[in-house]
């Protein structure tokens, strides 16, 4: 069977509300070193990953390998029931037609409890090739949510170029163009608010605003946001999930660069 508990319900919340509309149907698959997800979107341009480490519960327990196929959009009705600061707890048996959710309030001694109903989806997994990215831009997540917010209001899609100068985002649209530049910068105080650039070489690649600006739907699960980025390669945005140390927990998204005079 599993058991996993986790001390704050909002992660769960965050996770799914940030990918509920990229996905509609997805296996949460776990097995003895935790919860993974791994989905496309339905016209398979963009990829979701998400893995969850046994480090992330504050107890774990998966006997063996299970997958739960779940409806994203009734995940999230029933972790609306949640508090931010509930403790959550999934229950599935070995051969599990429902998933357990038990939430749990320390400060009014209030327990909720729904069953909810599991598909049976059949999902190919893709193996993800680890990739030396030509470059790595860390930034403050709510930096790189406004930029791409504010050059959609210019144009369907953004070009990301990554130079020895720092990285800029521009964008070419009917009513005008838009660009933002970011040079490196290091806040000893706010470490959150730094930017660094990891070069190996030059690039420039041209990308979909309307799937970024919905990547940034992650941005209230971490601070900062890695984007990496090389030629021929889906883009990668990934956000930390590790609260505790040891863990390395994260949420990522892959998508397919525009090629040429592709809209």
């Amino acid at each position: 069977m599993l058991q996993a508990e986790l001390e704050r319900a909002d992660l769960l919340k965050k996770v799914v509300d940030a990918i509920k509309d990229l996905v509609q149907d997805c296996n949460f698959d776990c097995n003895d070193s935790g919860l993974a997800l791994q989905a496309m979107d339905n016209s398979h341009v963009a990829l979701v990953s998400m893995l969850l480490q046994v480090e992330s519960f504050a107890t774990y327990r998966c006997d063996r390998n299970i997958a739960l196929g779940v409806n994203l959009t009734s995940l999230t009705k029933v972790l609306r029931a949640a508090q931010a600061d509930d403790r959550l707890t999934l229950k599935a048996e070995d051969a599990p037609d429902v998933l357990n959710l038990l939430f749990e309030s320390s400060e009014n001694d209030r327990i909720s409890e729904y069953d909810l109903k599991l598909m049976d989806i059949d999902q190919e997994h893709l193996g993800i090739p680890d990739t030396e990215y030509a470059a790595t831009i860390t930034m403050p997540s709510s930096e790189f949510k406004r930029i791409t917010t504010d050059l959609m209001a210019m144009s369907e899609s953004v070009t990301i170029e990554a130079s020895k100068d720092g990285v800029k985002f521009s964008a070419m649209g009917d009513i005008g163009n838009g660009s933002v530049s970011l040079r490196q910068h290091t806040n000893v105080e706010k470490e959150d608010e730094n930017v660094s650039i990891q070069l190996v070489e030059p690039v420039s690649l041209t990308f979909s605003l309307k799937y970024l600006v919905n990547f940034c739907k992650a941005a209230g699960l971490s601070s900062v946001v890695k984007v990496c980025l090389s030629n021929e390669v889906p883009l990668l945005v990934e956000y930390n999930l590790s609260g505790k140390k040891g863990a390395h927990s994260y949420l990522r998204f892959y998508l397919a660069p525009k090629i040429g005079d592709e809209e």
